[in-house]
């Protein structure tokens, strides 16, 4: 794995993710990297990110799907284009569609890890398949459909 996150080559304008942001303080601060074909991300909730006692609030686990798919789409779109992360135009990509399956409960206290393999990349469009594993055990999976943040948008954003 690289030292250094997917989302940390985000510029600093689409830094602010509550889920990705390494600038939301605020935030989850989830970091994706490539793990060969696959790319995976840890993360440990913590007491407050309760569903019923002993088990993670399902809406935490569908941010980390949605996040991780994101940052999986825009290291996929560097990847098509032949190009290293660090290179401009930056990529960055939103949900277009989060579909989510939660398999059983998922137990609060481990590092929960989240794993995704691209589907498809076509165009502005990816598509990532996700789950997530508790205790080495696929408590969720996930589907992103992640578009490339249109341009008018990024000039919007640096006004």
């Amino acid at each position: 794995m690289s030292t250094k996150a997917f989302q940390d080559y985000y510029p600093d304008y689409f830094a602010v993710c509550y889920g990705c942001g390494r600038l939301n303080e605020h935030g989850l601060q989830l970091k994706s990297y490539w793990d060969g074909e696959e790319t995976v991300s840890y993360f440990k909730p913590q007491p407050y990110h309760t569903a019923v006692s002993g088990y993670v609030y399902g809406g935490l686990l569908a941010s980390l799907i949605d996040c991780h798919g994101t940052g999986t789409a825009a290291a996929a779109g560097y990847r098509a284009e032949g190009r290293e992360m660090d290179t401009d135009p930056p990529l960055r990509y939103l949900t277009a569609s989060l579909h989510v399956e939660y398999l059983k409960p998922t137990p609060l206290g481990p590092v929960l890890e989240v794993r995704g393999r691209i589907k498809e990349v076509k165009g502005r469009k990816v598509i990532v398949e996700e789950w997530i594993l508790a205790n080495g055990e696929v408590t969720v999976r996930g589907e992103v459909v992640a578009v490339q943040v249109p341009e008018q948008m990024v000039k919007e954003l640096l006004r």
